[in-house]
């Protein structure tokens, strides 16, 4: 899903890194970095996501297809944090791994730093308060899987529309709005399912072992 450098016109690269570098902004101030618990639970699953959107796999007519993590980092460290963790993460891939191209660090971050995160967060949080009649452990599984597919959906589809749009601009031929869209959404809306799977079943567990380590991130999300 990393955009590499000369993917993207400057057009689209000013504007979505404009909106990242905001959003981020906003994060900081509202991620509660002084607490020291939360800031090491932040650290163990920046980790974690680094090592998973490791494994990719090159999409024709798009760019990659990997897992994301980001409505598991929502969920557990709330929207504002999970949304620093995801930043740091796709930082040091793209300065340090060379995944993902400077110039397109700011779609790189709206896509899996925000979008991503968001999505899966409000997507657990109505899920969550909706099912009410059935056991905690499965609607923690139901409401994990929908919030890690419908995020990978997003921040796919996003990656394909900002594709597709620099293509209009740049006038290229390949990987127009038409291939770029589809492709990236479909292929995205089929991993989601694995990353659904991991995200409800971690949820779960942890649930399980620890609720209030969910419950207090879920019930702070805009205070």
């Amino acid at each position: 899903m990393h955009i590499p450098d000369g993917f993207l016109d400057q057009y689209t690269a000013l504007a979505t890194y404009g909106v990242s570098v905001g959003i981020i902004g906003y994060a900081i101030r509202r991620g509660n970095l002084s607490d020291e618990n939360r800031f090491a639970r932040a650290v163990t699953i920046s980790a974690f996501i680094f090592v998973a959107q490791m494994i990719a796999w090159p999409i024709p007519g798009g760019t990659s297809l990997h897992l994301v993590g980001g409505a598991l980092a929502g969920i557990l460290l709330g929207p504002w944090l999970g949304i620093l963790a995801m930043t740091i993460v796709l930082i040091v891939q793209c300065l340090v791994f060379h995944d993902g191209g400077i110039t397109a660090l700011g779609a790189n971050l709206l896509n899996m730093a925000i979008v991503a995160v968001l999505a899966g967060y409000i997507t657990y949080r109505t899920i969550v308060r909706t099912l009410h009649r059935i056991s905690s452990i499965r609607k923690r599984f139901i409401a994990g899987f929908m919030a890690g597919w419908i995020s990978l959906i997003l921040a796919g589809t996003m990656t394909g529309l900002e594709i597709g749009i620099a293509s209009i601009v740049l006038r290229r031929i390949t990987y127009g709005l038409a291939v770029s869209l589809p492709i990236m959404s479909i292929w995205h809306g089929i991993l989601g399912v694995i990353e659904g799977s991991i995200t409800g079943s971690i949820l779960s567990y942890i649930g399980f072992k620890h609720p209030r380590v969910i419950e207090a991130e879920v019930q702070k999300v805009y205070e």
